[in-house]
């Protein structure tokens, strides 16, 4: 179970700011664009011709910041108003999907901004596995960084993530200090 109710966590938010960064639980639009300059700055070259999936697209944000690489974008979200908000938005496939049960497709990248965020920590674990488990060639993602003593958010260490994704064949690469309390972690398929 996520730590909070996920759907009265984002439905709350929606409501109150309407399809905005906030409307995600985010604190400004500049902390979501900046998660997403991290994001195309780790995958440089490697969005042209490739197909990727936003596991957790919220209102489609993501595409929007990339629509014009030669991407092919999915968003797969959990809350069902988020997925109509990003339909109407990005005009790109976008599915209700819940990432730690539902079958997921294979993409050459999967990418998550905040998308674990309030997820228990064995959840945000499996969150990871299936992701990249589903990736060709490698799953970004962001989380808060700090010790876990929040009782809504899901805080983690850099060298957890590293400890955990020892089993998996990829190259691991971090990037902290753009935001406080943040960090993204590219697991590259080797």
């Amino acid at each position: 179970m996520p730590r909070i109710d996920n759907d009265k966590f984002y439905k709350s938010a929606l409501k109150k700011h309407g399809a905005t960064a906030k409307g995600l639980n985010w604190h400004d639009d500049y902390s979501q664009l900046k998660r997403f300059e991290i994001i195309i700055e780790l995958l440089k070259d490697e969005l042209s011709d490739c197909t990727l999936i936003d596991a957790g697209c919220g209102f489609g944000d993501f595409y929007e910041f990339i629509k014009n690489q030669d991407a092919n974008y999915i968003g797969y979200d959990i809350v069902e108003e988020n997925c109509n908000i990003a339909k109407k938005r990005t005009k790109q496939r976008i599915y209700l999907k819940d990432i730690l049960k539902d079958p997921l497709e294979m993409a050459d990248f999967y990418i998550a901004s905040g998308s674990m965020n309030i997820l228990s920590r064995f959840e945000t674990f499996l969150f990871i596995e299936r992701c990249f488990e589903h990736s060709k060639k490698g799953f970004i993602f962001n989380l808060p960084y700090g010790k876990d003593e929040s009782y809504n958010f899901n805080y983690f260490l850099p060298q957890e993530i590293k400890h955990f994704v020892k089993k998996f064949e990829c190259k691991v690469a971090l990037e902290t200090g753009y935001l406080p309390n943040d960090f993204t972690v590219f697991l590259k398929r080797i």
